[in-house]
């Protein structure tokens, strides 16, 4: 019982972390693009990059997102698989419409 309890917590707290609407959007961007860079992001959120980058931090030490840098510029993508699956879960109907009008 007790390790269902760590499970639950751990599962609760990923949903924290993206219940914020401007985080959901962010991992819901990178769900569907496979990854991009802050200024992308900050172009489609419109909000400051400073805004967008604290967000990236939550998402980063909570283990959902990863960061790869080429040069001055950092791609993220999504790391994490119970996140794909909560997205799914959310907007898969909505990807596959995505997919059906390109």
């Amino acid at each position: 019982m007790i390790e269902d309890i760590k499970l639950l917590e751990e599962r609760a707290e990923l949903l924290k972390v993206i219940a914020h609407p401007i985080r959901l959007c962010i991992v819901r961007g990178l769900w569907r693009s496979g990854g991009c860079n802050v200024t992308h992001m900050q172009c489609c959120l419109e909000v400051p990059q400073s805004t967008v980058s604290q967000h990236l931090g939550k998402l980063r030490q909570a283990g959902i997102i990863e960061g790869e840098r080429n040069g001055l510029e950092i791609s993220y993508r999504l790391k994490n698989d119970h996140i794909k699956a909560i997205l799914e879960c959310l907007f898969g109907d909505s990807k596959l419409s995505k997919e059906k009008e390109a």
